[in-house]
């Protein structure tokens, strides 16, 4: 009888640890998780605009860098994404920066 009872505290102690780790943990993973990559987010969406403010060139009279410029502030990471692999290597391609 007193091994039963043994078992059965063992087993209210797991309970309350998975409860604790369910309950308080998971979701300061998941918060932590999502927080990091929006941060990284934002910091590549900053590099691309930095990028694309200091290097498109403005010498042919047409308005790329407006462009991109607009696409990169209203589209955010969409918009980061587009100007890093289509436009950033069209870029360095054609003028070297």
């Amino acid at each position: 009888m007193v091994e039963g009872t043994a078992v059965a505290g063992c087993g209210a102690a797991i309970s309350a640890l998975m409860l604790f780790v369910v309950a308080f943990i998971l979701p300061l993973l998941f918060f932590g998780f999502f927080l990091l990559v929006g941060v990284a987010c934002t910091v590549f969406w900053i590099w691309m605009l930095v990028d694309c403010l200091k290097h498109e060139p403005t010498d042919k009279g047409d308005n790329v860098m407006l462009i991109w410029v607009l696409l990169l502030i209203f589209t955010h990471v969409i918009g980061a994404l587009l100007y890093y692999l289509i436009r950033r290597p069209e870029r360095k391609r054609l003028y070297g920066k």
